[in-house]
């Protein structure tokens, strides 16, 4: 492989990551195992990261911010605010099914972070993240319709994650499209009643 800098492997060891984590969990997924992925020798992973749980971390960051890039509203989604989130869930459905093994590697981040006391932290970065992108949205809906949250927007947004987990888990298990998007109005439903026009 030509010479990298390090701002150059990281997102390259990332991907390899990603792709090693959905494919054999991450048990499988050494940091040798990464390196092969990438094509790249064993001494380039500790060229650009610090250690594996910087590497994990930034590879939570790096999907949660694609998944901000799906799920905040857009400019040409117009509406009340139903239909503003509904646009944005169908855009999570349709992320996810772009590219399930990102998220499949996700929820097995979860489950290795929750199995010990020493990574439970890395679970709630991790879902931190998600509830601060959750937050987000809702607020950039609610101001572009005029709404107003009668709930607290961290609970909402909190209801927000709980619907995005579900889809996610039972579209990767069954494949179902059509009931992913149902859920996804469903979950749009929901979350509108929360609200108030101003």
């Amino acid at each position: 492989m030509a010479r990298m800098s390090a701002a150059e492997r990281r997102p390259a060891l990332i991907e390899a990551g990603l792709r090693v984590i959905a494919r054999e969990g991450i048990a499988g997924a050494s940091t040798r195992a990464i390196v092969a992925e990438a094509g790249m020798k064993l001494a380039s992973f500790h060229y650009a990261f610090e250690s594996r749980d910087a590497f994990l971390d930034e590879l939570i960051a790096t999907v949660v911010a694609r998944e901000a890039s799906a799920v905040l509203p857009v400019d040409e989604v117009e509406g009340d605010l139903r239909s503003v989130l509904e646009a944005g869930l169908l855009r999570y459905v349709d992320h996810l099914r772009a590219d399930p093994q990102h998220e499949q590697a996700m929820l097995e981040l979860t489950q290795y972070a929750l199995r010990a006391p020493d990574r439970h932290p890395l679970a709630v970065a991790q879902y931190a993240r998600y509830a601060e992108l959750a937050e987000q949205a809702l607020e950039i809906a609610a101001e572009r319709t005029g709404t107003t949250w009668r709930t607290p927007v961290a609970q909402a947004a909190a209801v927000l994650v709980a619907f995005t987990d579900g889809i996610t888990m039972t579209w990767l298990v069954h494949r179902d499209d059509a009931v992913a998007v149902a859920t996804a109005r469903a979950a749009a439903d929901a979350l509108a009643r929360m609200a108030d026009p101003r």
